[in-house]
Parts: C-alpha cells; sequence; structure tokens
C-alpha cells in the first residue's frame, strides 16, 4: 500500500452540547490510543471541530467512536470529511 492509502485525514465536526463537558479531552484520550495526530477545538457556534490523520482504520474507529454515544455531553450528530493526509500535526492535543 502507498503513503496514501495508509494515512488520511479525518475532519469531523461534533454538534450538540459538546463543550464545556471535558468532550475535547475525551476525544484527545481516545485519539492518543488510536495512534492518531491531530487536534480538537471550540468553535465559535458551540460544535467542536476534530481532526485527525493517521492510518484511515484506525480514523474510522475514532469516527465511530464520536459516534458512539460514550463521549461526556450529549452528541446530536458528527459531520466528516476525508481527505489525504497534510502532515505537520504532532501529537493530538486541544486547542
Amino acid at each position: 500500500m502507498s503513503e496514501e492509502e495508509t494515512h488520511i485525514r479525518l475532519a469531523a465536526w461534533v454538534h450538540g452540547h459538546v463543550q464545556g463537558v471535558g468532550f475535547r479531552w475525551w476525544t484527545r484520550s481516545r485519539a492518543l490510543e488510536l495512534g492518531l495526530v491531530g487536534f480538537a477545538r471550540n468553535l465559535s457556534d458551540g460544535r467542536v471541530e476534530v481532526v485527525a490523520e493517521g492510518g484511515r482504520d484506525h480514523c474510522e474507529r475514532l469516527l465511530a467512536t464520536l459516534r458512539s454515544g460514550e463521549s461526556p455531553g450529549s452528541v446530536d450528530h458528527v459531520v466528516e470529511r476525508w481527505s489525504p493526509a497534510k502532515g505537520g500535526l504532532t501529537g493530538f492535543v486541544e486547542r
């Protein structure tokens, strides 16, 4: 498999009651468990943006986890966008 096939970028916008409840910390923990790099940040409209890069299977597992209902707060829905990995990310941080 080529690098393009094995590494991908997931951008996800999480809608619901996800700010001020530990959601970004929880997301960071799940992403680190999966060996992903990226970030989770609050947006001014109340959503949380999650950007993760790594193996497609691990990104898909993170997306499933975001939708699982097991997170702090409550997730109404998650909008996702897939693209080639851009690189330049280290670790997984809360912004």
